[in-house]
């Protein structure tokens, strides 16, 4: 059964048909058992009412004095009123009352929520794995080329230390580099000194 089929069938229940509701929640509730369709929430969010042009400008009106975000299109001699508003779909469930299709559709929301943003930071930490490898294979050319043409032991001592041990562990993060120098120093002291090296790399190249 398709989300709309069973926010149709919570509606068709005697309970839904005993309560009383205003005339505005009657109208977008009628309208929905007619040709309303509401797509599964674990794809996308999307409602939609294909109606005549006079009670379509009534929906929209409808819609708007609950404050949602209504939009219109013709299609095949009629007018479809559709959202995609995640906040505004649940709000019209409210409205027609399908409460309990409304507790569904917000599991499903929670649980999309839940999973975009694990993805979010896999791709975050994933690009800054990237960034951070990329950033050690171009110091390591850097010093590379330093040893193949001036000699390592042209650099200061300082930066001779951190290109040696750059090399000698290439796997390692700038923070385990500086705890190997002596005396050990921070990140942001290992990543300046870096820096210098690859800046010296790029004068002999131009050279």
């Amino acid at each position: 059964m398709s989300f709309s089929q069973s926010v149709r069938a919570e509606l068709l229940s005697d309970v839904n048909l005993s309560k009383k509701i205003n005339k505005k929640k009657a109208f977008v509730r009628e309208a929905f058992l007619r040709s309303g369709l509401i797509s599964n929430p674990d794809k996308t969010y999307h409602i939609e009412f294909t109606l005549p042009q006079a009670q379509a400008a009534e929906l929209m009106e409808i819609f708007s004095y609950y404050q949602l975000n209504p939009k219109m299109i013709a299609r095949k001699g009629q007018i479809v009123v559709y959202i995609k508003e995640a906040d505004a779909i649940a709000d019209i469930l409210k409205i027609i009352g399908a409460h309990k299709s409304l507790l569904a559709f917000e599991a499903i929301r929670v649980e999309k929520d839940k999973v975009n943003t694990i993805n979010r930071q896999v791709n975050f930490e994933t690009a800054n794995i990237n960034k951070t490898v990329d950033a050690a294979v171009a110091q390591i050319n850097a010093i590379k080329y330093i040893a193949q043409t001036i000699g390592l032991s042209q650099l200061s001592p300082p930066l001779k230390e951190v290109a040696e041990l750059r090399l000698e562990n290439e796997l390692l993060s700038l923070t385990e580099i500086g705890q190997l120098t002596t005396p050990p120093i921070g990140k942001s002291g290992i990543n300046h000194r870096l820096r210098k090296i690859c800046k010296i790399a790029e004068a002999l190249k131009n050279k």
